[in-house]
């Protein structure tokens, strides 16, 4: 039972780690395009619109962690 439980944990581990890696990614992406000085109305709003996103993504994200850290949680209880 002690193997499923640090299964679970370095599952949680892991997920939450790489979302944290691409939400930072993304929102650094889109803070450096929106405020660059290219000319492109295009472009910039794209930039926007990945800052938008990236802040969706870290509410989804604690959504997400609260979620695996409850599994962790019950499974460890469970497990003794």
């Amino acid at each position: 039972m002690g193997d499923i439980i640090s299964l679970i944990e370095d599952m949680t581990t892991r997920v939450t780690t790489l979302a944290w890696a691409l939400f930072l990614l993304t929102w650094s992406i889109g803070w450096a395009i929106r405020g660059s000085p290219i000319p492109i109305g295009r472009l910039r709003r794209a930039g926007s619109s990945l800052v938008e996103d990236s802040v969706w993504a870290a509410f989804w994200l604690a959504i997400g962690a609260t979620v695996f850290n409850f599994i962790t949680y019950v499974a460890s209880s469970l497990g003794g």
